[in-house]
């Protein structure tokens, strides 16, 4: 019996990979970065590939990095690998023109994914393959886990064989992320296959200078046409090499694998042709229609590339009538998609001539369902005359028809397999719980099971729904559950949200995890839930996950709760043997971290039963009226995109809807996320106003700007709701104070309660239900007029009475991103131009529907736009030139016009021109200026051409935001080159120190010794030190941040770098869910605070300006480190502290490595200062316990120890030259008092 594991794609491919590969370089892309990952993993742990030595893996700066390694290490005789998808594909064309050029044997595992267009997309279609077709690569592919597993091996061994580069591609997420139980090639059997004179001879050729070769040249055009022709050859040998290898798998296997393969009724008279997991649902399609009477079949494309034209014609039935074939990919202009081409160029020559039609389907890893493919071979038995030649399924296009109407759900799933809805919250556990049960039933039970994962694209907070499926035959259903037999909801927010009951089977089983009682729950359940539960006869349980969680110290993780829940209810294992299963399962997956992390989930799991409840469902819920939903909307575009997209129902939306709300393009309008109103937090804060202190803290730090100060005159207090109280504000001409929450806003991460100062705490952390109420006070304190700032500007209390214009976006609770660029807009955002790098920030930041960005009360607000990962730098340098060209083509009209205005509008005009690129008092200049220009234009109508441009008159602050992988990796060149031109634009690296939005994979940013994707056994070298590169231009305004740590600082950078008049950088230390913080993201601000601390991060600011005027431009903002608490902060970080059961030997070493990296940067800063030596002096004289040190407790672990680590700038001694500098200011700022 062969072994049977289960896993998902990516897992498949990467065992494959890893027995024929030598060397891997990766660079990480959703979704094939796990396959990187684990060859890494792997390789740590010493597993060895057939040639008898761990695969080296190497992390190149970006794809086009990472294929120039391919092509290097190849043409040196190693075989050689490398894992991408999409846009990281589309940068490793030029190379693989090369590869092919040169006949090297590598192979591409590509998870396909959409192309970016006019938005982003990270799920699958085959746009990326499909642009790939002509360099010369083979292209294989595959349509199921198991086959990944059977066919990957087939691309190896053809390219060793051919001398012929592969791309073995499969459907990302739908397959790439499938969990299936399938059948494993064991690496002895692999080891059979190769052809080792093949593989002596491609070592043989490699470049070696003892036979030395030169390659890459230069061809003039009388030979190069030529000597591309001399290939043709080796191509037309080619397919037989792949049928060779995959009838060696088929002796192994018992399968029946070839080039094409047909499925169907032998004389079937209608035919699709299609690639990729599309099959298998078509497959299924085929035995449904083919047992009521139709002839049909389907042709399952896995050599692309070069297509095989013969074996096509073979295994197409002679009796077929009629073609659809179907393209997981769109090309516009073109007479048809790709494989449509290919198919009609094939038939071309055929004996038979069938009509051929071609659709599109599944772009964007839109769900493939078998009504769809019904409506295909419907499709195919209409008249010629009256069939779509080019037609798309899956989508209503009402606006160029070429959509097929369905006939409604056809589930063709086998009725005795169990099918399992989850909803789930991002980063709750429900995902890990349910990977981990697919696992647990596929290893212990000898039933099929598949499990698949549908996130939103919101970061950890994000809506989750995971699909398992559990059955005595194989599942072919490669599409969403329509009809499960269980629905769980892990997050009570999504009662009122989601249909979550729709398609549950009579009889079935629903769990909801709730903090409400019994009571509770019979009075707040939807009626529509009600009627449905009780007309279905649905067993009804309930659990408090979230308390159960609290009490054994897992904090909000309620996965291990809900897993067992799952196991007692749907009783597919029974409890006396699933218990001890479970557990086992705790020790393998949370022991890396700690016994203690164990032990909490063993107890969860001990206590989870008694706490199910049954709610009996009372039967005259059967006949409740369920009220018609009725939109509050106030603009057509949320109700006609916002709304249905947040129910889950985006998927009806048609062409039409999104033409007629101007979607073209990709723009979508601002300010959208205020009509969220997710209600996702468990906890939110209630503000105690008689302990408040009016600092504004509170609101600074909060993530989302759920937290806000507002004022409130006597007049408009009239209006407000009972319960509005409000505070005097000092000095604010009688005016009200108060802190309200957006409770419906809120994440619930307690960073606002972590940040306030009050003795006693001014706010503390309650229930969500109890302070429901708070929305409407939230609401009133939105009606509130804006007031003069009543705060000194450049102060944490000023910057927060300024409205943030960015809010509720979808990051993480507690995010460490967002605070800054929330600050920056409250600062600049009236005027603010942002290119934003692919990553957190874009996904955060711009995930359609919504935006997170918003206007004042004038209408302004950032500009924000994200082109891609890579070219950042390069994208907003296009916007400051655009800008920069548009007013200066102003500048020379207003001049060319002077002779024609007074002289008032002259004297305007020329202050304007002075001052155009000033920062400084632009917004108040372009007003004066357009007004006067208003007022003329009557009297001097070329005026009006002017006015036409008047939102040119502002100079806009540009600001290239981004995170460390853009920064330090693969956008770096194009970051160097915009800070070398001198441009006046400014750059803000979130530095997290990893690649968080693909999953924590090592960047440059990454210190020694923290453990990471692709750093499995620990990060051996040194962080970049991006800022001291910067500098080295002398022309570059620098600063590294933390507003964790010292928020005046950070305001102050921020303000120097946007007046600095030319191009800045900003690094500021973000914390990360990556970092795996002990007590969660709650801490953040302590991490900060340590991190400054112990040393771990220096804060400084290098401005040129100070070297003009003969000072030193570097400030040290924090100078007294206390290294030797670095290795207990590290330690609370799960990164670091995992290194020591993942690498035990090197820990330590490891540990003193990244002490004495800080060290070294610190005092490089300290000689740039000019205090080297005398910072040294009292450092290395300091002892641990020494007044002076920031943590003279001696225990970081404690709260109070941090609070000593609040970092001032520190007195220094001025010279006379300085002290007189500031007599004089004191003197002028004296004297203009006086005449005010």
């Amino acid at each position: 019996m062969r072994k049977r594991k289960t896993m998902d794609g990516n897992t498949a491919a990467a065992y494959i990979s890893y027995a024929f590969t030598e060397l891997a370089a990766i660079y990480p892309i959703t979704p094939s970065s796990t396959m990187a990952e684990l060859v890494d993993q792997w390789s740590a742990q010493g597993k060895h590939n057939l040639f008898g030595q761990p695969v080296k893996v190497v992390e190149m700066q970006s794809e086009a990095g990472a294929a120039g390694v391919v092509h290097g290490s190849l043409k040196t005789g190693a075989l050689t690998t490398t894992y991408t998808a999409s846009q990281g594909l589309l940068l490793m064309v030029p190379n693989m023109y090369k590869i092919a050029g040169e006949m090297l044997p590598g192979v591409f595992h590509v998870a396909s994914r959409a192309v970016t267009t006019n938005a982003l997309n990270i799920f699958g279609d085959h746009t990326d393959v499909m642009a790939t077709r002509q360099t010369g690569f083979a292209m294989l592919a595959e349509s199921s886990v198991q086959e990944v597993m059977d066919l990957a091996p087939v691309a190896h061994l053809a390219a060793i064989e051919a001398n012929i580069p592969f791309l073995n591609f499969f459907d990302g997420f739908r397959t790439s992320h499938e969990i299936q139980k399938i059948e494993v090639l064991d690496y002895e059997e692999l080891a059979q296959l190769v052809n080792h004179e093949k593989l002596t001879a491609f070592r043989q050729k490699a470049m070696n200078p003892n036979h030395p070769t030169t390659s890459g040249t230069n061809q003039n055009p009388d030979i190069h046409f030529q000597q591309r022709e001399t290939i043709n050859q080796h191509y037309q040998t080619l397919p037989e090499i792949v049928r060779f290898y995959m009838k060696k798998i088929n002796a192994l296997r018992g399968t029946n694998y070839d080039l094409v393969d047909y499925y169907g009724a032998a004389d079937a008279e209608e035919v699709i042709v299609s690639m990729g997991s599309s099959t298998q649902t078509i497959q299924q399609t085929v035995d449904h229609l083919c047992a009521s009477g139709r002839k049909v079949g389907v042709l399952s494309i896995h050599l692309y590339r070069p297509f095989p034209l013969e074996v096509f014609l073979e295994k197409l039935p002679a009796t077929v009538k009629s073609i659809a074939v179907l393209d997981r990919s769109k090309e516009p202009g073109a007479n048809g998609e790709s494989l449509l081409l290919d198919v009609q160029s094939a038939m071309y020559d055929a004996a038979i001539r069938p009509t051929i039609i071609g659709g599109r389907y599944g772009l964007g890893s839109k769900d493939v369902t078998p009504d769809q493919i019904v409506a295909v071979y419907d499709e195919l038995i209409k008249p010629k005359a009256s069939q779509k030649k080019r037609f798309t399924i899956g989508i209503t296009d009402d606006v160029t028809q070429l959509s097929l109407p369905s006939k409604g759900t056809l589930d063709l799933t086998d009725p005795s397999t169990f099918q399992a809805k989850f909803w789930g919250f991002g980063s709750d556990g429900t995902v890990g719980a349910n990977k981990s049960a697919i696992k647990i039933i596929g290893d212990h039970t000898e039933k099929y099971v598949q499990g698949y994962f549908h996130y939103d694209s919101k970061k950890s907070g994000g809506l989750t729904v995971s699909h398992l499926r559990f059955g005595d035959t194989p599942i072919r259903s490669t599409y969403l559950i329509e009809h499960a037999d269980f629905v769980a909801c892990h997050t009570p927010a999504y009662l009122h949200t989601y249909d979550l009951l729709k398609g549950l089977k009579k009889g079935g089983t629903f769990l909801l995890n709730t903090t409400w009682s019994q009571e509770q729950i019979l009075k707040n359940l939807p009626k529509k839930m009600k009627r449905y539960l009780a007309e279905n006869e649905i067993r009804f349980y309930t659990i408090n996950a979230m308390q159960l969680a609290m009490e054994v110290g897992l904090g909000g993780r309620i996965n291990t709760a809900m897993e067992t829940a799952f196991f007692y209810l749907a009783n597919i294992i029974p409890t006396e043997e699933i218990l001890p299963i479970l557990k086992e399962e705790a020790l393998k997956s949370y022991r890396h971290k700690s016994m203690a992390i164990v032990e909490k989930n063993q107890a969860a799991i001990d206590r989870t039963i008694e706490l199910l409840q049954e709610i009996p469902v009372p039967s005259k819920w059967a006949t409740l009226e369920v009220p018609e939903r009725t939109s509050t909307a106030t603009t057509q575009f949320v109700r006609e995109i916002v709304e249905p997209i947040n129910r889950q129902e985006g998927n009806q939306l048609t062409v039409g809807t999104l033409v007629r709300n101007q979607m073209t393009e990709g723009v979508i309008p601002v300010g959208t996320t205020a009509v969220e109103k997710r209600g996702i937090a468990v906890e939110v804060p209630e503000w105690l106003s008689d302990r408040c202190t009016m600092c504004n803290e509170c609101a600074f730090v909060c993530p989302h700007a759920a937290i806000r100060p507002f004022l409130a005159d006597e007049d408009e207090l009239i209006e407000a709701p009972e319960g509005f109280i409000v505070r005097e504000m000092r000095g604010a001409n009688g005016q009200k104070y108060r802190i309200q929450v957006s409770v419906e806003d809120c994440t619930g991460c307690g960073l606002c309660v972590e940040a306030c100062p009050a003795k006693g705490k001014a706010l503390t952390m309650r229930p969500y239900e109890e302070q429901k109420e708070q929305a409407l006070n939230w609401a009133f304190a939105m009606t509130l007029r804006q007031k003069e700032n009543p705060a000194k500007p450049g102060t944490v209390l000023g910057s927060q009475f300024n409205k943030p214009l960015l809010e509720f976006s979808g990051a993480c609770a507690g995010c460490g991103e967002t605070p800054y660029v929330k600050l920056l807009t409250q600062m600049f955002g009236d005027r603010m131009m942002i290119a934003n790098a692919t990553g957190c920030s874009s996904i955060w930041g711009g995930t359609s529907p919504v935006s997170p960005y918003t206007t004042n009360h004038l209408g302004q607000g950032p500009a924000w736009s994200n082109s891609l990962f890579e070219d950042n730098a390069e994208y907003g340098y296009g916007m400051f030139l655009a800008n920069q060209t548009r007013r200066e083509k102003l500048a020379a009209q207003l001049q060319s016009l002077k002779a024609n205005v007074s002289e008032e509008l002259q004297a305007l005009i020329d202050d304007w021109d002075l001052h155009r690129e000033e920062s400084a008092g632009t917004q108040q200049r372009a007003a004066k200026l357009i007004a006067a220009l208003e007022a003329e234009a009557a009297t001097t109508p070329q005026l009006n051409k002017i006015l036409q441009e008047k939102d040119l008159f502002v100079k806009p602050s540009q600001w290239m935001i981004g995170g460390d992988g853009w920064a330090y990796d693969i956008g770096f060149g194009g970051i160097d080159h915009v800070l070398a031109s001198g441009a006046d634009v400014n750059i803000l690296v979130l530095d997290n120190e990893v690649y968080s939005n693909t999953g924590g994979q090592v960047s440059k940013a990454t210190p020694t010794s923290a453990i990471a994707k692709f750093a499995a056994s620990g990060k051996f070298v040194s962080k970049k030190d991006l800022g001291m590169m910067a500098m080295t231009y002398g022309h570059v305004y620098v600063a590294q941040i933390a507003s964790g740590a010292n928020q005046m600082q950070t305001i102050k950078a921020f303000e120097e770098a946007e007046r600095f008049p030319g191009p800045s950088i900003i690094i500021a230390y973000t914390p990360c869910i990556t970092h795996g913080l002990a007590g969660g993201m709650r801490q953040s601000l302590k991490e900060a605070q340590e991190a400054v601390a112990s040393g771990y991060w220096s804060l400084y600011r290098y401005n040129p300006l100070l070297a003009e005027k003969g000072k030193q431009p570097m400030t040290l903002d924090f100078k007294k480190p206390a290294f030797d608490q670095m290795p207990a902060f590290m330690q609370t970080q799960v990164r670091f502290a995992s290194l020591h059961s993942a690498n035990p030997n090197a820990a330590q070493a490891l540990f003193e490595k990244t002490v004495s990296d800080a060290k070294t940067r610190f005092y490089n800063y300290a000689r740039l200062a000019g205090q080297e030596e005398k910072i040294r002096a009292k450092l290395e004289k300091t002892d641990v316990t020494d007044e002076n040190s920031p943590l003279e407790c001696g225990h970081p672990e404690q709260t109070t120890a941090v609070k000593s680590t609040r970092v001032r700038r520190e007195r220094q001694t001025l010279s006379e030259e300085q002290l007189a500098e500031r007599a004089a200011r004191r003197a002028a700022r004296a004297k203009r008092r006086q005449q005010e």
